[in-house]
């Protein structure tokens, strides 16, 4: 018997429209392990298993996606939807990506936001901290070792750490500095390979408007009637969404800087907790920013301001994903070829160890100690720990979550399971 029609159009090795669907669902409710493990798995399930999309590809992709603001993990499963069904395809594989966490995230929030000082809830929290602490330090190593490939690789991410822990500078001068530091190095090499072609450039700017539309129109509008809370939150998080280099590691220590002590919109022990509860979804971490923006909200107009908030959130941080894989996917080839764009990606990527590190040394001081003062010397903003309110349980709940993640390689949602049962179980004893 044929084939249909619509079977027979297809090309070989691209997946009809219900197959790109079940994959992308299975990849978003997967996709636990933060970045590295929702890249690899997407490596597995698109190229490895599916044949979808070649090697070549997929590292092409995947280099571009790191060039751009926001988490390069949702765009690049975009982009791979993109690629195998166009608009339609990028919008689905996108959205599944991030929607099952998204959700889950929403009903730990409201969870949280009713029973969050409830003895029960502060002992299982407290074990997931503790193993978060665990989780930031290993992303650390793991980026470390990928990036750092020489001594002006470590000296950018030493002068990114002193910049944002030491002295407070804001993350978009330290992510811009990094790129100039990149491109000035690489300016004057000469190109490998075949120069690709450019696409039509009144199509990217057609794209560009119909996106940014779809992104910035509400936010005019709530900046122009709403004029509230909603309004501050869609602002900052819009903004945030443009300079998001590097993954949510490398934002998360800024963010909570901005929206703890400049914002007051929740406080410091309530941003711990939320990294702590993106860390037990699957989706990209930075759906930390959906929890942050739902609290605020919430503690402004009870739930329906707080979910209100969440989707202000969602919105303002992941459709301008859409607008820089639909408007900048035609110029993979034409891009990812150019030395000084590659060089200051380099850059960045540096600097990104240097700001992980300085999230890992801030959240796991925060963990382990109850209060923790600053030392003011000149310039420098020097954290201080007080040793009298030293935790030994999350210290040690950190410690026992280290080895099991990173020498015996258990999964994290075990690993997150495991250490807050403890930190229960010693709360009772």
């Amino acid at each position: 018997m044929a084939p249909p029609a619509a079977a027979a159009a297809l090309p070989a090795g691209q997946p009809s429209f219900g197959e790109l669907f079940a994959a992308f669902l299975r990849i978003g409710l997967l996709s636990f392990g933060g970045p590295a493990g929702q890249i690899a798995l997407m490596h597995r399930e698109l190229v490895e298993q599916r044949r979808w999309l070649s090697e070549d590809e997929y590292l092409r992709a995947l280099s571009f996606c790191m060039l751009l603001p926001g988490p390069e993990a949702m765009q690049l499963a975009t982009y791979a939807g993109w690629k195998l069904h166009g608009t339609k395809g990028g919008l689905v594989a996108g959205l599944l990506f991030v929607g099952p966490g998204a959700l889950l995230i929403l009903a730990l929030s409201v969870v949280y936001a009713r029973y969050g000082q409830a003895p029960l809830a502060q002992a299982l929290l407290l074990g997931v901290k503790a193993a978060v602490a665990a989780i930031v330090i290993h992303a650390l190593l793991r980026v470390a070792r990928r990036a750092l490939k020489g001594a002006g690789d470590c000296l950018i991410a030493g002068l990114a750490f002193a910049g944002l822990f030491l002295l407070n500078l804001p993350f978009p001068l330290i992510i811009a500095l990094a790129a100039l530091w990149g491109w000035i190095g690489t300016r004057g090499t000469v190109a490998t390979g075949l120069p690709a072609k450019a696409p039509p450039l009144d199509e990217t700017l057609r794209t560009a408007a119909i996106w940014g539309a779809v992104w910035l129109v509400p936010l005019a509008g709530l900046m122009l009637f709403e004029q509230g809370i909603l309004a501050r939150i869609g602002g900052f998080f819009a903004m945030l969404a443009v300079v998001t280099f590097g993954g949510a590691y490398a934002v998360l220590g800024w963010m909570a800087q901005t929206v703890v002590n400049d914002f007051g919109w929740i406080t410091q022990a309530q941003m711990i907790d939320a990294l702590g509860l993106a860390e037990t979804t699957p989706g990209p971490l930075i759906l930390v920013t959906q929890f942050v923006g739902f609290l605020a909200a919430y503690q402004a107009g009870g739930l329906p301001a707080g979910l209100a908030g969440a989707a202000v959130t969602l919105w303002m941080t992941f459709v301008p994903c859409f607008l820089w894989i639909f408007a900048g996917a035609p110029w993979l080839d034409h891009l990812t070829r150019r030395p000084a764009l590659k060089g200051a990606l380099a850059a960045i990527t540096a600097a990104v160890v240097g700001v992980i590190a300085s999230l890992s040394v801030w959240f796991t001081l925060h963990v382990i100690f109850i209060s923790v003062d600053q030392a003011v010397a000149g310039p420098f903003h020097v954290p201080v720990p007080d040793w009298v309110g030293f935790q030994p349980i999350p210290a040690l709940l950190a410690a026992g979550a280290g080895v099991l993640i990173m020498w015996r390689n258990w999964p994290l949602p075990l690993v997150l399971a495991l250490s807050a049962a403890a930190s229960w179980l010693l709360s009772v004893s």
